[in-house]
């Protein structure tokens, strides 16, 4: 590797360094959710505009329910990808993210890194003591978890319905022009689900 390279590559994972002081929810179970740390976005954005005028950063679903996401990162001539699951679509895409970053040698998703915290519906993981580095901060899992809340039946005919239109729309091969639309779930409730069905069924009925 030459010199120039080297000075990129470091430029570059001290980016990614400087910037894990997000976190991302991989799932919740009542009132705890198990965090990891993550990149800030907008943070990373402008530490790697300064690193490496270059880089590029690609997200792709390969799951809607549980989310699962790839984040492929190009950085000082380096391509790796990270794939994480997440308890909504935006927590995975961050634990994708995190888990490219850790290919480039920058922090770990170890279990020394996997923390429960305290959990509310309104306000998200409570990651204050985690941030602060408080005593105690690092929690580990209980050894017996409270059973996944039972699905709204409703909730699960309308994912259904949509993988049916999602898996029409990629034999058609119009499977890009809907990446937007996956990024977004199936949506947190019924109505906004109905209105993803809608925008899939707009998309299928061009491609015939």
């Amino acid at each position: 590797m030459n010199q120039e390279r080297r000075v990129r590559l470091d430029g570059v994972r001290e980016a990614l360094r400087v910037s894990m002081t997000d976190w991302a929810t991989l799932e919740v179970r009542d009132d705890q959710a198990r965090v990891v740390p993550a990149p800030q976005l907008a943070l990373l954005v402008g530490q790697l505009d300064q690193a490496d005028p270059d880089w590029s950063l690609h997200w792709a679903c390969d799951s809607m329910q549980p989310p699962v996401v790839r984040a492929r990162l190009c950085a000082a001539g380096l391509e790796r990808e990270g794939l994480a699951s997440g308890y909504t679509l935006e927590d995975a895409k961050l634990a994708a993210l995190a888990d490219a970053a850790r290919l480039y040698g920058v922090a770990s998703l170890g279990e020394g890194e996997v923390h429960w915290v305290d959990y509310d519906p309104d306000e998200g993981a409570d990651t204050t003591l985690l941030e602060t580095g408080a005593e105690g901060a690092a929690l580990t899992p209980r050894p017996s978890l409270p059973p996944e809340p039972p699905r709204d039946p409703q909730m699960e005919k309308a994912r259904g319905h949509i993988d049916d239109l999602i898996a029409q729309i990629r034999a058609a091969g119009r499977g890009k022009e809907i990446a937007p639309v996956l990024m977004r779930g199936y949506g947190n409730t019924l109505e906004e689900s109905r209105q993803i069905y809608k925008e899939l069924q707009a998309v299928l009925r061009d491609a015939e």
